[in-house]
């Protein structure tokens, strides 16, 4: 079996990747790789405090392995630190690592040139499924997700904070992807098939937060224009 690592963001993407392999003999699933915002000391992008991240690894009886990196950090830095972790990995002995991307081709290309440099296989046991089967199929086997994050591009104030179920779906915007797979939303996963048992928790408060990414970044220049820049999220605390 290929020693493997899952890039871990704490979401019903990246869960149901795990879901998909966990039982299959040619993939040992021997850690969560997730990386975390130091600004906030939260999940980067969901915005989900550490202390869930951990108990959620906890319930999955999974080692987690975090990635430090700041609110603002430029490209050229990520690769670094993540080159720099990711060749640590590898002299653990971790030959494969799986991603729960399903349409972004770019972000498919970047993973797998980053990989190469390093000699680790990608893994997408996601890529190009039907996003509105792969909801349903995540709902009917009996994951839990709570929504933690939304554009404000995309989707109001009133979808964050939602659970994940038929009734969400139907009341998605036709614009928006029911996988979220474009930013719309990000999620946290707390309970389900694989779970030692659930993760508990309390709804918190509810804030609006503005991004606004770093200068360094000039080599995105043409893409800034298009991204989104204001985020609703839906803090959780430890119950």
């Amino acid at each position: 079996m290929n020693k493997t690592y899952i890039n871990w963001s704490s979401g019903k993407d990246a869960m149901f990747a795990l879901h998909m392999l966990k039982n299959q003999k040619k993939y040992t699933i021997e850690k969560l790789v997730t990386t975390v915002n130091t600004d906030f000391n939260r999940v980067s992008m969901h915005g989900l405090s550490i202390n869930l991240l951990e108990q959620q690894a906890e319930a999955l009886q999974i080692p987690l392995h975090t990635i430090p990196l700041s609110g603002n950090v430029s490209i050229e830095t990520y690769n670094t630190k993540m080159k720099n972790h990711v060749q640590l990995l590898k002299k653990e002995g971790f030959t494969h690592a799986i991603f729960g991307d399903i349409f972004l081709e770019d972000l498919k290309a970047y993973r797998e040139k980053e990989l190469l440099v390093v000699n680790l296989q990608p893994v997408f046991p996601l890529w190009k499924k039907n996003t509105h089967k792969l909801i349903t199929e995540f709902i009917q086997l009996g994951y839990k997700a709570i929504v933690v994050c939304t554009s404000a591009k995309y989707l109001d104030e009133s979808f964050c904070g939602r659970i994940i179920d038929n009734q969400f779906l139907n009341d998605l915007p036709s614009d928006v992807d029911p996988c979220g797979e474009n930013g719309e939303f990000h999620t946290f996963v707390f309970d389900g098939p694989l779970f030692y048992k659930p993760v508990r928790f309390k709804l918190g408060e509810k804030v609006l937060r503005d991004y606004t990414p770093s200068d360094e970044d000039d080599c995105f220049k043409e893409e800034k224009a298009s991204w989104d820049y204001q985020f609703w999220y839906q803090d959780l605390i430890l119950g």
